[in-house]
């Protein structure tokens, strides 16, 4: 099998407790008069305040846009445009969860060349570089900071749709554990679990054959070698930390830890790609409105279920690094990882079928056609996906009957090397 592999990211992480503070520098090193987008929640409290005070005692000039909402609508894009427009920045600095750093790199996508975000939808559409970007997230989740995607809400749009380049990766991530701390326990248990369904997803995604082309010609390539390590630091990382840090807000190992796992998690889906459960989640979240992570959350067992076939080694590692016992077979390892993720994610709150998110019963076909139109995904899903299978998925979470998912016959593996246990 060969080691090839590929990895994107910021040209420099920060990590750690206080790191915050470093804000004002980094910023100040790349230009002096910063757009800064953030939330009604961060916008109000001290920390943003000081914050600003920081970057202003540096000698960038700020101009704030505080009204980013969940899930990006696209119309805020052109007006936290319109407003940056005015004061010409050089530097874009998000200050948030992941859609206050989505919106800042589709921001910095117009403003750099124009148009409408509509312009861009879709991988590989940002013709070059764009303004310099600062990620400081205060969430635990979605890894933006040091990805290649923004995920927007367009009206005009069933699902989300999301612009995809490596121009978009923020330049600098600040990553301080201690800004999750006010983080209230449903918005730590849909962050934590957006953020393992990243690395598990990427952990479990398609191996694409090796080719000089791969880099140029996708943006999310598949997993190799490299994201698996990432991947399943992240896992490891938040499987022993998620339940801590939901029910003591306070613990600032488990806070620690669940930031660290969230941005381990997306370097690896940075480069390798989520698969099946987000697709799926696209239209679910549509007609129940429920919370992104929510969705990933409660559909990943069943999706883990489907593509165990094809997965073994995979999955086996996994329940490892869940803290499943080394002595078992890779067959019981991998019932172990799932098992484990069901779990884990039902002592956070996080529902257990698509039922109990609201998902009508009637919309269960509509739901799969929806979720194929997401081919970046469907396509990065290890085992070959239609319109049937993801629908049979569907069911089975609907109903929480993850026994239908072993017993199904429908196979249809995407061909191409997987990987050993051993490799992992």
């Amino acid at each position: 099998m060969s080691m090839h592999g590929i990895l994107r990211g910021p040209r420099q992480v920060l990590f750690g407790s206080g790191q915050r503070h470093a804000l004002s520098t980094v910023t100040a090193a790349l230009g002096s008069r910063a757009l800064v987008c953030t939330d009604a929640r961060f916008g109000g409290t001290a920390e943003f305040a000081d914050l600003v005070q920081q970057l202003e005692a540096s000698g960038v000039r700020v101009t704030a846009f505080t009204e980013a909402l969940p899930d990006v609508p696209v119309h805020q894009v052109r007006q936290c445009a319109d407003l940056a427009a005015r004061v010409d920045p050089d530097v874009v600095v998000a200050m948030g969860g992941g859609s206050c750093l989505d919106l800042a790199k589709a921001v910095a996508v117009v403003l750099a060349h124009g148009g409408e975000p509509s312009d861009y939808y879709g991988e590989l559409r940002v013709p070059g570089p764009v303004l310099p970007l600062v990620a400081l997230p205060t969430t635990a989740g979605t890894g933006s900071e040091v990805t290649p995607v923004a995920v927007l809400t367009d009206p005009e749009r069933v699902s989300k749709v999301g612009i995809s380049s490596p121009h978009l990766i923020p330049h600098t991530a600040v990553c301080d554990p201690e800004l999750t701390l006010g983080c209230p326990p449903g918005l730590t248990a849909s962050a934590g679990a957006d953020a393992l369904s990243h690395a598990i997803e990427s952990f479990t995604a398609v191996r694409r054959p090796v080719t000089t082309d791969l880099a140029t010609e996708r943006v999310f390539v598949g997993k190799s070698e490299i994201t698996d390590s990432f991947a399943l630091l992240g896992v490891r990382l938040i499987a022993g930390s998620l339940q801590r840090a939901w029910s003591t807000p306070s613990d600032m190992a488990a806070r620690e830890a669940m930031m660290l796992g969230a941005t381990a998690g997306g370097f690896a889906l940075g480069t390798a790609g989520t698969a099946a459960a987000h697709a799926i989640q696209y239209p679910v979240g549509a007609l129940t409105h429920t919370p992104h992570g929510v969705g990933v959350g409660t559909l990943l067992p069943y999706v883990m279920e489907f593509n165990r076939p094809t997965r073994i080694a995979e999955l086996a590692a996994v329940g490892l690094a869940m803290g499943a016992p080394p002595d078992a077979s890779p067959e019981d390892l991998a019932d172990q990882a799932i098992d484990r993720v069901a779990v884990l994610l039902a002592s956070v709150g996080i529902p257990a079928t698509l039922d109990e998110l609201g998902l009508p019963v009637d919309q269960l076909r509509w739901t799969a056609e929806q979720a194929l139109g997401a081919e970046r995904l469907v396509a990065n899903n290890p085992r070959a996906l239609d319109v049937d299978a993801l629908e049979h998925i569907v069911r089975a979470a609907h109903t929480g009957d993850r026994a239908a998912l072993r017993e199904s016959r429908i196979e249809s593996p995407v061909p191409g090397p997987t990987a050993t246990a051993g490799a992992q």
